[in-house]
């Protein structure tokens, strides 16, 4: 076996594509037998490379990504193959059983701001859904259904930290597991489809269910003098700002709780653009809140959140 080293460079011969295939949102899943189905894995996407015990890992900006996943590059360092792989890297939640979107988030902004990660690296998990190169041989040209059964010639079982992505027939049967138990949602993918790089195609679509985030409300945003919109605040990071849900006597309540407690510094040194311009007021006494989105963004936003609910008991009498 090779050493890793933890190299910007792409290994020789193996192919690096400007970007991944990317599925694109819809509201239903396409049936039919030319269709085949998988679970949507909450998680950062990694593109590897892999010759004989040595790795590089991208994300999906092409990136280097090896340095912040050392724990998959060694499993993927066990694999007496050279091949070009694509999947998703993810962190289980320990009691929840699903991935857990916030917490590989936190590795990756620790990793971006010079932090080693404290995240115990055995919950990493890399799942594995699609070959591009085995050998000196491109198979982007392939049917997805042919890449997915050299898939897993390559990685028949788990292997390490790594995980090959199941492919299933029923997709309603699959959606219904998903709604049931949480998960994010259902990648459908046409089984003829070669492996086209960004969303120029009709081929891998996914459907998502909404996702509910405990967050703390740190700020209000104040537009002719009345509450306009909340600053969410996850795990001591921006996520975003959320209006959808707020009526006009949450407005009001949420004013006379801001009067209550004060006014207090804002939570990060450097305000987040989407926020420059607004006229924000930062809460001395910041509270817990639920909302619900679809997908968390590569900045680390929650896209099209809304109020589950605005911890009203927190607000009450400004207590």
């Amino acid at each position: 076996m090779g050493s890793l080293v933890h190299s910007a460079s792409p290994l020789p011969g193996l192919l690096l594509p400007g970007e991944p295939m990317i599925p694109i949102l819809k509201s239903e899943l396409p049936t039919g037998d030319e269709w085949g189905y998988q679970l949507k894995w909450d998680g950062v996407r990694l593109i590897a490379q892999v010759d004989h015990g040595e790795v590089r890992l991208y994300s999906r900006n092409m990136l280097p990504k090896t340095g912040v996943y050392p724990e998959l590059a060694e499993s993927l360092s066990q694999l007496s193959a050279r091949c070009v792989l694509d999947g998703e890297a993810v962190v289980m939640h320990p009691v929840k059983g699903r991935p857990d979107f916030p917490s590989i988030l936190k590795r990756e902004r620790s990793a971006a701001g010079g932090r080693r990660s404290r995240m115990p690296a055995a919950n990493a998990l890399y799942v594995v859904f699609d070959l591009l190169q085995a050998d000196d041989r491109d198979l982007r040209e392939l049917p997805y259904a042919e890449r997915h059964r050299l898939l897993r010639e390559l990685l028949p079982q788990p292997v390490g930290r790594l995980l090959p992505a199941e492919l299933a027939s029923d997709g309603a049967s699959l959606w219904s597991w998903v709604e049931t138990h949480g998960w994010e949602g259902v990648v459908s993918k046409r089984l003829s489809s070669p492996y086209r790089e960004g969303k120029a195609h009709r081929d891998w679509f996914k459907r998502k269910t909404a996702q509910i985030y405990e967050v703390d409300i740190v700020g209000l945003t104040i537009r002719q003098g009345r509450v306009a919109s909340l600053v969410m605040s996850l795990d001591g990071a921006y996520f975003g700002r959320v209006s959808l849900g707020l009526d006009e006597a949450l407005k009001r309540t949420l004013a006379e709780y801001a009067d209550a407690c004060g006014d207090g510094p804002a939570p990060w040194p450097t305000q987040p653009a989407d926020l420059r311009g607004e006229r924000i007021r930062w809460l001395g006494r910041p509270f817990p809140c639920a909302v619900t989105g679809l997908e968390i963004t590569d900045a680390g936003v929650l896209r099209h959140p809304k109020l589950a609910s605005a911890g009203s008991r927190h607000l009450a009498g400004g207590s």
